[in-house]
């Protein structure tokens, strides 16, 4: 079972997946085009991550993964505030079918000027007409200058990832 990770190109989703992986901040620049994987081990468990690229033309295979995962980590980008109105869409598309996945979207680039604030990004991501049945959590990252050590933020993701898989295995 996957974990799938998601958000428009640009968003951060690559340089997220590394961070978490390694726990040391790798920035990559180049977009994913198509799917990458990364296994993480934690004590507890081991997590299979499924990043599929978030360009236009790699968004038609994200529905079809969906219902072969345990959860949704949605990333987005929250300084890019003209693209936040697609990922909002693009986000309540997705999980319209499935009321019990659990989503986890990070608000990443908190450390750029001009960067939304989480109450913002929930509300500019609409999050409360989501529904109360679902987990849901939103929580700010960013990943900071190249071969230092991840955020709190980033670290609490990961805790908080390991804790929902386990809880829906």
């Amino acid at each position: 079972k996957q974990i799938l990770v998601l958000g428009l190109d640009g968003a951060g989703k690559t340089s997220i997946l590394h961070s978490l992986a390694t726990n040391h901040v790798k920035r990559s620049v180049a977009p994913t085009e198509g799917f990458n994987a990364i296994c993480i081990n934690t004590g507890e468990s081991q997590m299979e991550f499924l990043e599929i690229g978030g360009s236009e033309s790699l968004r038609s295979y994200w529905k079809m993964y969906l219902p072969k995962v345990l959860l949704l980590v949605y990333v987005v980008d929250s300084a890019d505030h003209a693209r936040l109105p697609m990922a909002k869409q693009l986000l309540h598309q997705l999980i319209q079918n499935n009321s019990t996945l659990p989503v986890v979207v990070l608000a990443n680039k908190q450390d750029l000027e001009g960067a939304y604030c989480i109450t913002d990004i929930h509300d500019a991501l609409a999050l409360s007409d989501i529904g109360d049945e679902r987990k849901m959590f939103l929580i700010g990252t960013h990943v900071a200058e190249d071969g230092s050590e991840i955020s709190s933020s980033m670290k609490d993701a990961k805790e908080l990832i390991g804790t929902l898989v386990l809880e829906t295995q």
